[in-house]
């Protein structure tokens, strides 16, 4: 996605290397729709220049610095040399993270006009400052991270489906909680029991960490941590459903719930 107004003075924008003059460098903005900027072979490089083409070529990626903006004459005057390698490693894992986002948009939304497509964007960005977080933060958070939008539940789903089928981020922790009552001879040995088995025996990934903790009768609260939400969301459902299972065996009751209940529940 491309924006369609204009950058700002300060800002980092990424570019492609269209034109090659004697007295400067044209650049087509990557992020922006129709837009090209001059870097003046002064903003090439620092200290003397004898052939600019020493220092660019034409269809290089670079990261240059928004020196000016003329609307009126349609001329941004751009400088490669006042960016510095963090910034311009930063900012083209930036520029990529989003067109990986223009990616996860194309699928959730297939078939979606223009208007409507470009409507759910500016909403994600409004809400998390760009695409590529609006769908890592629903990855992690589901609908909860979109709920200050105007996207329709539909597109919601849409996204959220999307974004954890595709994001990964390094740790996504998630928690739930189980009731467990054990009227029967066994007593706190099948509780006991049923607690193991919810810890896994042993079985849990080696990436992911499940813990199991007592809140107060009969309610103990599984936390789980992994790479992404998906099998965080699956271990958590695991795990609550091994515990629920062993307190049946013992002619128990259990009972999952993500939320924790409260004394007047």
């Amino acid at each position: 996605m491309k924006y369609s107004g204009w950058p700002d003075p300060g800002e980092l924008v990424v570019g492609k290397i269209d034109e090659i003059e004697d007295f400067g460098v044209f650049v087509d903005l990557e992020e922006y729709e129709d837009k090209r900027g001059l870097i003046h072979i002064s903003e090439v490089a620092s200290g003397w220049i004898k052939n600019v083409r020493d220092h660019v070529r034409e269809g290089q990626i670079v990261v240059c610095k928004v020196l000016d903006v003329d609307e009126g004459h349609e001329q941004i005057d751009l400088s490669l040399k006042d960016v510095n390698d963090h910034q311009r490693s930063e900012k083209i894992q930036q520029w990529k993270n989003e067109q990986k986002a223009d990616n996860w948009m194309d699928l959730a939304f297939e078939g979606l006009d223009d208007e409507s497509y470009t409507a759910v964007a500016n909403e994600l960005i409004g809400a998390h400052g760009s695409l590529y977080e609006g769908f890592k933060q629903a990855a992690i958070h589901g609908e909860e991270a979109l709920e200050s939008t105007d996207i329709s539940t539909d597109e919601l789903e849409a996204i959220v489906e999307t974004a954890r089928e595709n994001v990964s981020v390094p740790y996504v922790n998630v928690t739930g909680y189980v009731d467990l009552e054990n009227p029967s001879p066994t007593g706190v040995d099948g509780i006991r029991e049923a607690l193991k088995a919810a810890e896994g025996n042993g079985e849990v990934p080696d990436e992911v960490d499940l813990e199991v903790s007592y809140v107060g009768a009969p309610e103990y609260r599984i936390e789980v941590q992994a790479p992404n939400y998906k099998t965080a969301e699956a271990q958590l459902e695991e795990s609550a459903e091994r515990a629920v299972a062993a307190i049946e065996d013992h002619d128990g009751v259990g009972e999952y719930h993500r939320e924790r209940r409260t004394d007047d529940e």
